[in-house]
């Protein structure tokens, strides 16, 4: 037996040495190797045009991560049909962290209930966190629409149904939406024009080709202070401290709201560790104070926490426009 035992002993060893060797190479042992991350550029797939607000807050952050990584973390616009191209980019992505999604709304929690087929399934993402919120603004070409409050505007509408152009970032985003969400609930009717993205349509308010427009208060705000656009009403459930003269939409229409949100997500079963190690870097960014500066001039709240709290934050969003969808009736084909 001591024999036998004795001659065992080498065997055991080299499948000790094996066993080993392998756990480098089992799916579990790529949230080890993961440690190094990242060890080269990282892309961030913007599915709006540059310009707008969408693109402004992830290149602060962007930029940041740049200088904690020691790794170049480059901005990519992939635009068209409502962030979906884009989102169909990075879904489809390898899942190694080295390629997410930034984005408003519309491709990860309002697409899916409006557009019959997708190339991705918004669900199958991974949250990563939900970086700041923006309150949407009913803004308008002062020239085109002489009303000075939201009471003005409807009661002009109602004279001049659907003679009224509304501007909008594209079919299905939020600033669609909260107009359809107006147009509901002050009972008046906006013909709708969709631009691509939220820059192209405020040049389009600007130039006065359109008369209104709901839009994140991110870029729109310096064209309001420039005296480009007259800014009636903010989104947001309470007047904004910075803007305590300008009255909420829900003053005039109660429970009214819309909030344009900016988050980052990473293709599906990308490795738990790497989501933390994304999330974590984040949210360090969003505590500096010179992100934070930047961020409160484009109107941004920081929303930031773990990715289960954005998990749990676009699952309500799923929901809320769903909502909105269903009570405005709104079909795209």
């Amino acid at each position: 037996m001591h024999g036998s035992t004795a001659a065992l002993l080498p065997v055991r060893r080299k499948l000790a040495i094996l066993t080993l060797l392998l756990a480098f190479f089992v799916p579990g042992h790529t949230q080890a190797l993961a440690g190094d991350y990242p060890d080269r550029p990282v892309k961030i797939v913007v599915p709006f045009p540059a310009g707008g607000t969408a693109d402004a807050i992830p290149r602060i952050v962007a930029d940041w991560l740049s200088r904690k990584w020691s790794q170049p973390v480059v901005i990519e616009n992939r635009t068209g049909a409502a962030g979906n191209i884009g989102a169909e980019q990075v879904y489809h992505s390898a899942p190694d962290g080295y390629t997410l999604l930034s984005s408003p709304p519309p491709p990860l929690v309002i697409n899916h209930n409006l557009y019959p087929r997708l190339g991705f399934d918004p669900t199958k993402f991974e949250p990563v966190i939900v970086m700041a919120h923006v309150p949407n603004a009913l803004i308008v070409n002062p020239t085109n629409i002489k009303a000075s409050s939201v009471p003005e505007l409807i009661e002009y509408l109602k004279g001049n149904s659907d003679r009224t152009i509304c501007a909008t970032q594209g079919n299905g985003t939020t600033s669609h939406l909260t107009s359809e969400l107006f147009q509901l609930m002050a009972k008046v009717k906006l013909r709708h024009i969709p631009y691509r993205g939220s820059a192209p349509a405020l040049q389009g308010l600007v130039a006065g080709d359109v008369d209104v427009m709901f839009d994140n208060l991110g870029v729109s705000l310096a064209l309001v202070q420039a005296g480009k656009l007259k800014l009636l009403a903010v989104a947001s459930s309470d007047r904004l401290p910075a803007l305590p003269n300008v009255p909420t939409m829900a003053e005039t229409l109660p429970g009214f709201e819309a909030v344009a949100w900016y988050g980052i997500v990473a293709p599906p079963k990308t490795p738990k560790n790497i989501i933390d190690k994304i999330n974590a870097d984040v949210n360090e960014a969003l505590r500096q104070p010179e992100v934070r500066d930047q961020l409160k001039k484009l109107s941004a709240g920081i929303f930031g926490g773990p990715a289960d709290r954005t998990s749990a934050y676009m699952r309500d969003e799923v929901d809320r426009w769903a909502a909105v969808i269903k009570s405005a009736n709104i079909e795209l084909q």
